[in-house]
């Protein structure tokens, strides 16, 4: 049983969430979904070669400490819960989460087997998950083990890729097991805008962010990635500020992403709207300005999911396609 309010875990249930053990949950990604039956498959397929239907997307923990109003989950205070009443303080052996994930993933992948318009030898690989996010919702290095959790996956010939929202500096310097490639969500290019966007439970949050960039920067082992999500009127603004915090973070790629107008976004009180909706050549352009401001160069883009990536040079470019071993 998960150790969050009954109210909150019935509405996760509802938009098909599955929870593992106290504090993890997995739900199908669209793109898996969608790649199972021969349909779009997302941007990480195209950026880096992983297979979308192969993807597990989960979360180690279900709390966050910002409040995003861009951010298509449900932000607890919004249904009348306090983040802190999750509860995090008993957590799970990261075995057994692993063995929980992919078990919860399998269930939930157990519909599409009379489905005919399904591959099965997708479905057949997509019940042996070769990559993991940690990125469903929440924040993840508030689980206090992920290096081994991290471990674990890749013993079991998993990549992994975890996105952190950046506020936790400390945990960062804990982790020892990099993933696969680590993303820094990367929310405004200023300090007044950031608590505009991310609206903070905490203290001090944008310097936590930029300390979290100075650890991030000095990182061997992992591929390490800023990703953009851009709302038009509100931060997609200061390409110029956005290049200097690439400079301080020295990512080897920057996603450049669009917000969309769906799940939570919608809630009256972020204060969005669809006309807020980046469109490509907005993306586009913006990507541009970003990357004359920081010297990084342009790579791809994934029209579905309106992002488009940039390299910090030709060899990060160039090696972008991950070779994996599962």
């Amino acid at each position: 049983m998960a150790n969050i309010p009954q109210k909150l875990e019935s509405m996760m249930k509802r938009q098909g969430y599955r929870f593992v053990g106290k504090h993890s949950a997995v739900k199908l990604c669209n793109y898996t979904t969608s790649s199972l039956k021969g349909g779009t498959t997302c941007y990480k397929n195209q950026f880096y070669g992983i297979r979308s239907w192969r993807c597990l997307q989960s979360a180690p923990t279900l709390g966050c400490d910002l409040a995003c109003r861009f951010c298509w989950r449900i932000i607890p205070e919004e249904v009348g819960i306090n983040w802190n009443e999750l509860n995090m303080n008993e957590w799970d052996d990261p075995k057994e989460m692993v063995d929980g994930l992919i078990d919860a993933q399998r269930a939930l992948l157990t519909g599409y087997k009379g489905n005919e318009k399904v591959d099965k030898k997708r479905l057949e690989e997509a019940n042996d998950p070769a990559h993991v996010t940690f990125s469903l919702t929440g924040e993840p290095l508030f689980y206090p083990k992920m290096n081994e959790l991290i471990e674990e996956f890749h013993k079991r010939k998993m990549s992994t890729f975890l996105v952190t929202n950046g506020t936790l500096p400390e945990a960062l310097k804990r982790l020892k097991t990099l993933p696969t490639q680590l993303y820094v969500s990367v929310q405004a290019p200023n300090k007044e805008v950031y608590e505009k966007v991310t609206r903070p439970k905490i203290p001090h949050a944008w310097e936590n962010f930029l300390e979290f960039l100075d650890v991030f920067s000095k990182l061997s082992g992992t591929r390490k990635v800023f990703r953009l999500t851009l709302i038009k009127g509100l931060n997609m603004v200061d390409a110029k500020g956005y290049a200097e915090l690439i400079k301080r973070g020295n990512p080897d790629y920057v996603e450049v992403k669009g917000f969309v107008f769906v799940g939570g976004a919608r809630n009256p009180s972020r204060g969005l709207g669809y006309e807020m909706m980046p469109k490509k050549d907005d993306i586009m352009g913006f990507a541009e300005d970003i990357a004359k401001e920081s010297g990084y160069i342009f790579t791809d883009y994934h029209k579905p999911s309106n992002v488009a990536l940039l390299s910090k040079n030709e060899e990060a470019a160039s090696k972008r396609i991950i070779r994996f071993e599962k």
